[in-house]
């Protein structure tokens, strides 16, 4: 007899993604790298996505991920494309760090409280920190609420119409600290070091663990990152990264007014990434210069969020950053 043959059991529909070797290369290299492990494909199913995405928050951690996410709202990503609708060379994979909500902190009463420890205290304080994490990431802070200063009075010297004598200056400068508004003129970059061993001097003081957390900060900020040099893909965006932190001295300060001005503008074209790094998940070498630099730049975060929490509760203020429903900066 003959009979139609059964099609019971077998695979109904079939699904191919562009250039989807490239995903299973990649959770290849997290075995090699000790990320990923058959008990993590196990719990997946064998999905390489979400094989990917669990070993990688296995290797931040969950508690880790919950201090980031309390302060600072990042986006983690691993693409084919550096930037918008530019695919990368073939066989390469890019993985970035974008910042959507940033972190916030109210550094005043940190200041005042190191400076009555020990003058020059909180000014060391301020500025190892400052200095650090700007070779990091993008932050917000006195510098650049004082370009945004000195471009009103630029649009105020230029305006000859009627609206030339209503412009509003926030005055930055006075809402520094007297300790750093001393420091501001004739800063040589020796004071860099000397703010460091200040620090080791105190660092088994009344606030010894802000100094254990600005100093670690300052160690992996000086190890090389092995990102990619956003020459090589800044051309793709509009604008430069996303603050990931706003460093204020008192709430509602001038500083802080000119962020609120300024962030109202950021979100209105593509940014670049925080981090980026490019490579290849079949070049163990490239691999792993990738992996660094993003532990590298996650470590720093970790550091700075257990800083913001531990100040913010020795000092009892909860700050913006801790409710993150009204941060000034979110993702579009």
């Amino acid at each position: 007899m003959q009979a139609l043959p059964s099609l019971e059991g077998q695979p109904t529909a079939y699904s191919h993604g562009a250039r989807g070797e490239l995903l299973y290369q990649f959770s290849a290299a997290l075995v090699r790298a000790g990320i990923g492990t058959p008990e993590i494909w196990a719990d997946c199913g064998g999905i390489a996505v979400n094989f990917v995405k669990l070993a990688i928050m296995n290797r931040i951690g969950a508690g880790n991920g919950d201090l980031l996410a309390r302060n600072i709202e990042y986006y983690l990503q691993v693409s084919d494309v550096a930037a918008p609708d530019e695919l990368l060379e073939f066989g390469k994979l890019a993985v970035s760090i974008s910042c959507g909500g940033c972190g916030y902190l109210k550094i005043g009463l940190a200041i005042e409280s190191l400076e009555s420890e020990a003058e020059g205290l909180g000014a060391a304080f301020y500025w190892t920190l400052i200095q650090s994490l700007y070779r990091v990431m993008r932050i917000y802070d006195y510098g650049d609420a004082e370009q945004y200063e000195e471009r009103l009075k630029e649009y105020g010297e230029s305006d000859d119409g009627e609206s030339s004598g209503q412009y509003e200056f926030p005055e930055v400068e006075r809402a520094l600290p007297e300790c750093i508004r001393k420091t501001l003129k004739g800063h040589p970059d020796h004071w860099r070091l000397n703010n460091r061993r200040m620090l080791i001097r105190h660092c088994n003081g009344r606030h010894k663990e802000w100094i254990e957390h600005v100093l670690t900060i300052a160690k992996l900020a000086r190890t090389a990152s092995n990102a990619q040099d956003p020459s090589e893909y800044g051309s793709y965006y509009d604008e430069p990264p996303l603050p990931s932190l706003l460093v204020v001295f008192e709430d509602h300060d001038a500083i802080s007014a000119c962020f609120d001005e300024e962030s109202q503008y950021m979100l209105e074209g593509s940014s670049e990434p925080a981090l980026c790094a490019v490579f290849s998940p079949t070049d163990q070498e490239e691999f792993l210069k990738a992996m660094r630099a993003v532990e590298r730049f996650v470590r720093v975060n970790l550091e700075l969020c257990e800083l913001i929490e531990k100040i913010q509760g020795d000092k009892g203020d909860e700050g913006r950053g801790r409710d993150r429903s009204d941060a000034p900066l979110r993702a579009a």
